[in-house]
């Protein structure tokens, strides 16, 4: 098929990359639980939206810069960390009448989730360097459509990765119906949030590759 070879092993693979957390888990599961099912699920998407930009972009080689410029590396890598930082500090110093545990959800809140969700995908260099790495492995080297099996791989990666995003935002929003109702719980969820992603900025940072 298109000059996939092994699909099935890949879609397995797949999934199990997938269910391993990362900095998207803990993004979507931030969200959803101080925010509610809606915007866990737009931040899911937003997630999503950023593996097809990586998906295409492996695609046409954009992504072998990174993996062959130790500069373009670097620089991705910091713009990460720096977001991240930047997204833990605005949880952490939130004030207490802008909890979004206490006030209705609206559609700004809906398109900063998706947008800082993409962006938060986009500039994580390892999810490039992944689809370079991986995704080759599984197609034949004499394939005469090597683009198309690429982004048939991408998009299959990328639709079981978006399930089990949904899965992890209705999951998070169940939670949060425990503390609706408990104020005080709600913000120390967002805060725990924010240290944790102050910190995956930092490992991101600090990571040689």
């Amino acid at each position: 098929m298109l000059g996939v070879h092994d699909y099935w092993i890949f879609v397995a693979a797949g999934v199990l990359l997938n269910l391993t957390p990362g900095q998207d888990t803990f993004y979507i599961l931030g969200r959803s639980v101080s925010q509610g099912r809606r915007i866990g699920v737009v931040s899911a998407l937003g997630i999503a939206a950023g593996s097809v930009v990586h998906t295409c972009a492996a695609a046409l080689g954009l992504s072998a810069i990174l993996g062959t410029s130790a500069t373009a590396f670097t620089t991705v890598k910091m713009l990460g960390a720096a977001y991240l930082v930047y997204l833990g500090l605005k949880m952490l110093l939130r004030r207490s009448d802008e909890e979004p545990a206490s006030r209705p959800e609206v559609s700004q809140d809906a398109w900063a989730a998706f947008r800082q969700g993409m962006l938060t995908n986009l500039l994580n260099p390892k999810v490039a360097l992944f689809f370079l790495a991986f995704v080759p492995q599984f197609i034949e080297p004499s394939s005469p459509s090597k683009i198309t099996a690429f982004l048939v791989l991408g998009a299959t990666f990328v639709t079981t990765g978006t399930i089990w995003c949904l899965v992890l935002a209705v999951t998070g929003a169940r939670m949060r119906t425990l503390l609706v109702s408990r104020p005080a719980a709600a913000r120390n969820v967002s805060r725990a949030s924010g240290g944790l992603f102050i910190a995956l900025g930092l490992r991101l940072a600090a990571s040689r590759r």
